[in-house]
C-alpha cells in the first residue's frame, strides 16, 4: 500500500514543498494529499498592491489546480486538530484526513502583543480578502474627507510589511487624489529594525518623498474606536488603522502537541524540517527552523521558497526510509517596494551595496515574475510583470 503524504498550508512553503515532492517522488509510491483554507496560492510579498488597486488579484493569487499536478488530491478546507497520536487530521467542514507523514506550512497570524484595542480595530494584511477590506477602507475614508480636514491612515509596524503598505496607501491617494494623511509608526527607533543603516536611511528618504509621515520611539499602547496612544501621553485620531507589527503561531499548531516556542506558538523544527514528531514535518512560518548556534531561519518569502525544494524532496526521503538533508538558509539579499519605487540591499552578486531607482524596481519584479514562473507558469509570471 502506497504512503498518505499530507501537506498543508498554500503559500510559499506549501505550494513549493507539493511542487518539489511531485518532482521526486515516483508513481505510485504515495499519495499526496494538499489541504487548504484557500483554492489558489496568494504571492504574499506582492498582495499589498491590491491596496492601491484591487485588479492586481488576478495576478497573485494562483488557482492550485495550475500549480499541482492531477495526480495529487486537493481539499478545500480548514485543519482544525491534530492528533499525532492517531496520525489524523480533523477538518473544519469534511471528514478526518489520515496521514503516513505530514508537512505543516499553515503560515502565521498577526500578533497583536496583548494591546488593548488593537485586534478589535485594526485591519491586516494576511490574505486577499485582507488586502480587499483595506483598499476599501481607504477609499470611504478618503471619499468622506476633504482637503481642510483629511482623512488620518495609520500604520503600525515598520518592517517589511508595513513599509510597503504605507507605500501602497500613497500610491492609492495620488492616483485618485483623495485627501489622505499617512503616518507610519515604529515603537523602536528606526524604521525596518535591525538592519543596515544604510538601507534604512534609504527607505525613510523615498516614504518622506511619498509624503508619509514616520513616527518611531513610541510603541502603541491602546487603541480605541477613535484614538491610537502612543507611549503614556500622546495619541491621534485615526479613520483607518493597518498593524503589521508582528507574527505568531496559527492556532491548530499552537493547540497541538508539537513541541513549539512558549511567546510565538510557532513549532520547533531541524534543519531537515522534522518537529518533535519525526513524521510531522514544518516550514516556513509555521516553524522556527533550527540554524545553529541559538538562530533560527527567518520567516521571509525568500527563505520558505527555498526550504521547499528540500522539505519535498526530505518527505520523499522519509518514506523511503533515506537519510535526510539538512538546509542552511543562505541571505539573498532584499527588495522593498515603496509604491511605485524600490530599495534593494545586499543583494548577492551585486557590488553595490544598496540601491534604488530602475535597477531595484527591475531586481523586485524579477523576484517575483521568477517565483511565480517556478510554481506556475512563465506565461503568467509575464502577464504579472507590470503590475508587480
Amino acid at each position: 500500500m502506497s504512503a498518505n503524504v499530507v501537506v498543508v498550508g498554500a503559500g510559499y512553503a506549501g505550494a513549493g514543498t507539493v511542487k518539489s515532492f511531485e518532482d521526486e517522488i515516483d508513481e505510485g509510491e504515495a499519495e499526496l494529499t494538499w489541504i487548504s483554507e484557500h483554492d489558489y496560492h496568494l504571492v504574499l510579498h506582492e498582495t499589498h498592491r491590491v491596496i492601491r488597486n484591487p485588479e492586481v488579484e488576478s495576478k497573485v493569487a494562483i488557482p492550485v489546480d495550475e500549480i499541482k499536478s492531477p495526480s495529487t488530491n486537493f481539499i478545500r478546507d480548514r485543519v482544525t486538530d491534530i492528533d499525532t497520536g492517531e496520525q489524523t487530521l480533523e477538518l473544519q467542514d469534511g471528514d478526518p484526513v489520515d496521514y503516513d507523514y505530514l508537512l505543516l506550512a499553515v503560515g502565521s497570524s498577526t500578533a497583536f502583543f496583548g494591546i488593548d484595542g488593537l485586534e478589535e480595530h485594526a485591519l491586516t494584511l494576511k490574505s486577499l480578502d485582507d488586502a480587499r477590506e483595506i483598499h476599501e477602507a481607504v477609499r470611504t475614508a478618503g471619499e468622506d474627507a476633504t482637503q481642510s480636514e483629511p482623512a488620518q491612515v495609520l500604520v503600525g509596524g515598520a518592517g517589511l510589511s508595513g513599509i510597503q503598505i504605507a507605500g501602497e496607501i500613497a500610491g492609492y491617494r495620488d492616483d485618485t487624489h483623495a485627501p489622505i494623511d499617512i503616518k507610519l509608526i515604529e515603537g523602536l527607533d528606526e524604521i525596518f529594525p535591525g538592519n543596515d543603516p544604510e538601507v534604512q536611511g534609504a527607505l525613510r528618504k523615498r516614504l518622506l518623498n511619498r509624503d508619509i509621515e514616520i513616527l518611531t520611539g513610541d510603541f502603541i499602547s491602546e487603541v480605541d474606536d477613535e484614538l491610537v496612544h502612543l507611549g503614556d501621553d500622546e495619541s491621534m485620531p485615526y479613520d483607518v488603522l493597518v498593524w503589521a507589527g508582528g507574527i505568531t503561531g496559527r492556532e491548530t499548531v499552537a493547540n497541538s502537541d508539537l513541541d513549539k516556542d512558549e511567546r510565538s506558538k510557532r513549532v520547533h523544527a531541524e534543519s531537515n524540517f522534522q518537529t518533535s514528531d519525526d513524521r510531522v514535518f514544518a516550514i516556513g512560518d509555521t516553524a522556527l527552523i533550527d540554524q545553529g548556534n541559538d538562530e533560527q531561519a527567518p520567516p521571509t518569502a525568500e527563505a520558505a521558497w527555498t526550504a521547499a525544494e528540500v522539505a519535498g524532496e526530505n518527505l520523499v526521503r522519509a518514506l523511503r526510509g533515506a537519510p535526510l538533508k539538512s538546509w542552511q538558509h543562505k541571505d539573498k539579499g532584499t527588495a522593498i517596494s515603496v509604491g511605485e519605487d524600490a530599495v534593494a540591499h545586499d543583494v548577492m552578486g551585486i557590488p553595490i551595496n544598496t540601491f534604488g531607482g530602475v535597477a531595484a524596481r527591475t531586481l523586485k519584479k524579477a523576484i517575483a515574475a521568477r517565483w511565480i514562473a517556478e510554481v506556475s507558469s512563465t506565461k503568467r509570471a509575464i502577464s504579472a510583470w507590470s503590475d508587480m
